[in-house]
């Protein structure tokens, strides 16, 4: 079992853009060469953010739903390409950081205490919403790392009650990152009228994670009502592992940490404590 050492840290939650595929890794030829960069610098920089180095990652990716909350539990846990059309390369990258069966079975016994049933697949790989950005953040990928889906039908409220059920962890030296975009809206990028769209939703974001406690949870379990919502989401798992991130939160409040444009639309990360 994952257990607090006397010492350790309380970590942060984050909330981070995993960029566009495997963007970091390739000519982006899709828009300007750099347009990625910037990003890829704020990812780098990322662990020296933290008050001491995470003893294990938990991260919620956008691009994995499945009927109830399911963690990976293998002990090494594959590669997922789950990106179509990028150079042949890409394909070949690779991130062998080591899964964690212990955290594994506390994530589930944690969420078990509120009754959220789970499940664990232990074949499943990493998807790109976690080995992309965490090959840049942790490239020498020596952190045990587990990856928890979404649960279908993608509630806010339910993903908002699956953080405050992981919050724990954080003392316990865990990680916790959400992996989504800020922005995901495959029709909108480069269109002229998605930056300002973007940046309204991103204004409210900014708000809403800055509210305390509930007013925050209340509003982010409202996000279509923010601003230009469904021009931003259209289908929402690009969002959803906000709602984890500021369910594990607890009563500390959210900041926008990155804040950038891509692909002409504003993208930004959160972070909380």
């Amino acid at each position: 079992m994952i257990t607090p050492a006397a010492t350790q840290a309380k970590q942060p939650t984050l909330y981070i853009p995993h960029g566009g595929g495997p963007c970091f890794f390739m000519d982006w030829t899709m828009g300007p060469r750099d347009t990625w960069d910037a990003l890829a610098r704020w990812l780098r920089s990322m662990p020296e953010a933290l008050p001491e180095p995470p003893k294990a990652l938990l991260v919620v990716s956008a691009h994995w739903e499945a009927p109830v909350p399911t963690v990976t539990s293998a002990a090494a846990p594959p590669l997922f390409f789950d990106y179509y059309g990028f150079p042949a390369h890409t394909y070949e990258l690779t991130w062998p950081a080591p899964g964690s069966v212990p955290l594994a079975a506390r994530v589930r016994a944690l969420l078990g205490t509120t009754g959220i049933d789970s499940a664990e697949d232990g074949r499943r790989g990493f998807d790109h919403g976690v080995f992309v950005p965490l090959k840049v953040a942790y490239p020498d990928a020596g952190i045990p790392t587990v990856q928890l889906s979404l649960q279908a039908g993608l509630d806010p409220a339910r993903h908002l009650a699956m953080g405050r059920a992981l919050e724990p962890l954080r003392s316990e030296g865990v990680l916790i990152v959400g992996s989504g975009m800020s922005y995901h809206n495959m029709r909108g990028f480069m269109s002229p009228a998605s930056l300002p769209a973007s940046k309204r939703f991103e204004a409210w974001l900014e708000g809403a994670v800055q509210a305390p406690q509930p007013e925050r949870d209340a509003a982010l379990a409202r996000w279509t009502s923010a601003p230009s919502a469904r021009e931003c989401h259209p289908r929402e798992e690009h969002l959803l592992p906000l709602m984890v991130a500021a369910g594990a939160a607890g009563a500390d409040r959210g900041r926008l940490g990155f804040r950038g444009e891509a692909m002409g639309v504003a993208i930004a990360s959160v972070a909380f404590g």
